[in-house]
């Protein structure tokens, strides 16, 4: 197919390179130059602006870090809206608000084209091994268009209508933040009690606290690996996004609120753009019970 990709950071290179991979002609678009140029080297075709990216595709993918660059993107001045052909389909695969995706969705109708969200778990890691995992909100025609496109990317769920995926998103990251919240207190509080850490480990992955953070995080933290697979300041925006839907359809998340402000404290400390397993810094310094080697 010939597509167009729109945002080339951690998480949008391993998926473009991915679909160029499958032999796909790809006409990408990033306000990074050494990306724009790492992707002409591979055989893309580079775009001067999201309306041109989406000029002459068939299908635009999208991810971006937040809910105004989408709406930039997209709506904006020489945005995908502008550009596009009648009956384009845009899968927007970032993690964004879903009042911001219904937006976007009855104005893609308006200009004559289709839009779907189709938000992903599984980190670098996942994006790079084309195995995430893809929460879907569209329709059943959509879907299968874009059908081809989540098979080399990794699995969707088809959650409903347009949102959904936004909304099923948004509820994977309250369960993902609080649990590296609850692995660090854990960890922490094991470190000052005398537990060595990669010990207290094995012992909380055999039994009822295994889970997804425990298996693949906790063994980086200790090594002292930072590095994002998914960083602090998205996992609280996720989390804001969270908050702001609770808000407005009345359901209390105190938890995550709670949750929030770790995070908030750990951008504080500067630790924004490290993984967000890093949360674990902010109560090592309270604390004073180091669980993670220096890195090398």
């Amino acid at each position: 197919m010939k597509l167009g990709f729109i945002g080339l950071g951690n998480m949008g290179k391993p998926m473009a390179r991915n679909l160029l991979k499958a032999g796909n002609e790809l006409t990408v678009f990033d306000i990074s130059v050494e990306a724009l140029a790492e992707f002409k080297a591979l055989g893309a075709t580079v775009a001067t602006s999201p309306a041109e990216t989406a000029s002459n595709v068939e299908l635009v993918i999208t991810m971006l870090p937040d809910s105004p660059h989408v709406e930039e993107v997209l709506a904006g001045p020489k945005g995908v809206f502008e550009g596009a052909r009648k009956g384009t389909l845009i899968i927007d695969m970032s993690s964004i608000s879903p009042l911001v995706t219904k937006k976007m969705a009855k104005m893609a109708a308006l200009n004559g084209l289709k839009l779907i969200d189709a938000p992903v778990t599984g980190g670098v890691a996942g994006a790079e091994k084309g195995q995430l995992g893809i929460m879907v909100g569209a329709s059943p025609e959509d879907l299968e268009e874009a059908k081809p496109i989540f098979d080399i990317l990794g699995k969707f769920v088809h959650v409903g209508d347009v949102g959904t995926g936004q909304t099923a998103k948004m509820c994977n990251q309250v369960v993902v933040g609080l649990s590296l919240c609850a692995i660090a207190e854990a960890f922490t509080l094991g470190k000052k009690a005398g537990i060595d850490p990669t010990v207290l480990h094995r012992v909380l992955s055999s039994g009822s606290a295994r889970s997804w953070a425990m298996e693949v995080r906790v063994p980086q933290v200790l090594e002292g690996n930072f590095e994002p697979g998914f960083m602090i300041n998205l996992q609280h925006k996720d989390m804001g996004i969270a908050l702001d839907s609770g808000k407005g359809l009345n359901v209390p998340l105190p938890l995550t609120a709670l949750a929030q402000q770790v995070f908030e404290s750990a951008r504080a400390m500067g630790l924004g753009t490290k993984d967000h397993s890093a949360v674990i810094q902010v109560y090592e310094m309270i604390t004073g019970a180091k669980v993670h080697k220096d890195s090398k």
